[in-house]
C-alpha cells in the first residue's frame, strides 16, 4: 500500500504537466522546447540521525539522482525527482550498511533568466528547486529491517553551463529533511526526536537532456519581451542614424548623397554642394578662396607673362602657398576641387628629378589640440602616399603634421575650410 504513494505521485505529475503542455500548445505562446530529462551522481552526507560511534565519510560515495522535469515557460517549472542514496560505515565505525530511495515533486525556478545571468554570458544557468515527496529507509547490515516511509522536503541549487542546445552540464547541491523518521541511517538505532528528525546534503553533477523539435530549450530562451524591446530600440537607433545630419547642411542622412558638405554651404535637395560652374568649388566658399589664394586663371596668366617654362615662377607658387590641397570637416580624403594642386606639385616633382617636397599637413580648430595634430599628420600623410601611387618616390617627400591653424576666425565656416589643408614646399 505505501509504494503505491511513488506511482500516484508520478501519475500526478504527468497529468498536471500534460495539460498544461496542452494549453500552451494551443496559445503558441512560446517557440521553445519545455521538456528535459536531468541524469546525475555524486556524494552524500546524511547528518542527523546516526547512531553514537556510527558514522560515514565526509562527504562518502554514492548518490544518484533523476529528474523529469518540465518548464511552463523559461522562469518557472516542475521537476519529478527520483534519487537514491546509499550509506555506508566509514572504515573506523560500526559496521552498517543502508539504502535510501526517494521521489520529490519540486517547482523549479529558472534564476539564472530572472537575476540576468544569461547577459554576462549566454552559456551560463542557474536553476533554484524545491518541494516535497516521499523517501524510505531500508537498513541492510548488520541486520535487516523493513522499509521505512518518510516525508522530505528539499531545497537545492543547480548552476549550469550550457554545452549546446540539446546538452548542457550541471553541478547540485541539495538538502534533504524528513518528517517522522524512525530509524537512524545507519539502521542501528531509534530516533527520539519529531518533526525535522532526519537531514541530509547530496552534492551532484550531471547533464540536462534537452527533449523537444524547437531549436532551444526554456532554459536558455529568451524573453519575449527582451527580443520585443530589444527589436523596438534597434527600429529607433535606426531612425535616429537615418534622420541626423551629420554635415549639418539641413538634408538628414537617408536622403544625403554627400554627407560631407561643409555646414553654412548651400546643398540641393540631396544634400550635395550647389556649384554652378561645375568647377568642383562650392559656390559659397570660391569668394573666400578667391580672396586669399590664386585662383587658375591668375597663376595661368602669371606664368604665361613670365614663360611657361619659368619653373622658378612653379616653385614660387608652390612655396608661398598658392598650391593646396583640402579637406572637409574631420576628413583625410582630398576634396574634388584639390586634384588640380595635387596635379600641380606631382607634375613639378616629375619634371625636376632631383627636387624633394616637404608636406605639411593643418587642421582648423574645432576639437582638441591633440586630435588635430594627429589629424594634420593624417592629412599630410594621404597626400604623401597619393604622390607615391603616381610615381614620386618617397624618399623625395617629408611628412609633417603642425595642428591647428588658428590664423582664421575659428566661428566662420568658410574660414576654417581654408585652414584644413596641406601645404608644400619644394627645394
Amino acid at each position: 500500500m505505501k509504494k503505491s504513494i511513488f506511482l500516484a505521485m508520478a501519475l500526478v505529475a504527468s497529468v498536471a504537466v500534460a495539460q498544461n503542455d496542452e494549453m500552451e500548445s494551443d496559445v503558441k505562446v512560446n517557440d521553445f522546447n519545455k521538456w528535459s530529462i536531468d541524469v546525475g551522481a555524486g556524494v552524500t552526507k546524511p547528518v542527523r540521525p546516526v547512531s553514537s560511534g556510527a558514522y560515514t565519510n565526509t562527504p562518502s560515495l554514492w548518490q544518484a539522482d533523476l529528474g523529469i522535469r518540465y518548464m511552463v515557460n523559461n522562469k518557472f517549472g516542475f521537476n519529478l525527482d527520483l534519487g537514491y542514496n546509499s550509506f555506508n560505515a566509514d572504515e573506523n565505525s560500526r559496521d552498517f550498511e543502508s539504502r535510501y530511495v526517494r521521489a520529490t515533486l519540486e517547482g523549479v525556478l529558472n534564476a539564472g533568466h530572472i537575476i540576468g545571468l544569461n547577459q554576462l554570458d549566454d552559456r551560463l544557468g542557474l536553476l533554484v528547486h524545491g518541494g516535497m515527496g516521499v523517501s524510505t529507509l531500508k537498513p541492510i547490515e548488520p541486520v535487516e529491517l523493513d522499509e521505512e516511509y518518510m516525508l522530505n522536503f528539499q531545497l537545492g541549487v543547480t548552476p549550469q553551463v550550457r554545452l549546446s542546445n540539446r546538452i548542457a552540464l550541471f553541478g547540485d547541491l541539495s538538502i534533504l529533511g524528513h518528517v517522522r523518521q524512525d530509524y537512524t541511517f545507519d539502521g542501528l538505532g531509534r530516533t527520539r526526536t519529531r518533526g525535522f528528525d532526519g537531514f541530509v546534503v547530496n552534492a551532484s553533477a550531471g547533464l540536462n537532456i534537452y527533449l523537444g523539435s524547437n531549436d532551444i530549450h526554456a532554459d536558455w530562451a529568451p524573453d519575449m519581451y527582451d527580443e520585443k524591446i530589444a527589436e523596438m530600440a534597434a527600429a529607433v537607433d535606426k531612425m535616429a542614424r537615418e534622420q541626423a545630419d551629420d554635415d549639418q547642411d539641413g538634408v538628414p542622412n537617408y536622403l544625403d548623397r554627400d554627407n560631407t558638405t561643409e555646414s553654412g554651404v548651400r546643398v540641393d535637395s540631396k544634400g550635395r554642394a550647389i556649384d554652378m560652374n561645375k568647377n568642383g568649388i562650392p559656390d559659397d566658399m570660391e569668394s573666400s578662396l578667391a580672396n586669399t589664394y590664386v585662383t587658375k586663371t591668375d597663376a595661368e596668366n602669371m606664368m604665361n607673362q613670365a614663360g611657361a617654362a619659368d619653373s622658378d615662377l612653379v616653385k614660387k607658387l608652390i612655396n608661398e602657398g598658392y598650391v593646396n590641397v583640402y579637406f572637409q570637416f574631420n576628413s583625410t580624403k582630398p576634396t574634388t576641387y584639390s586634384l588640380g594642386a595635387l596635379n600641380t606639385i606631382v607634375q613639378y616633382m616629375k619634371d625636376h628629378p632631383s627636387a624633394t617636397a616637404t608636406l605639411t599637413g593643418y587642421a582648423d580648430e574645432i576639437g582638441s589640440p591633440d586630435y588635430n595634430k594627429q589629424l594634420s599628420e593624417r592629412r599630410a600623410k594621404m597626400v604623401n602616399d597619393v604622390m607615391v601611387a603616381a610615381g614620386i618616390d618617397a624618399s623625395r617627400l617629408t611628412v609633417n603634421g603642425d595642428g591647428e591653424d588658428a590664423s582664421v576666425d575659428k566661428n566662420s565656416a568658410q574660414a576654417r575650410q581654408m585652414v584644413r589643408r596641406v601645404t608644400f614646399r619644394v627645394n
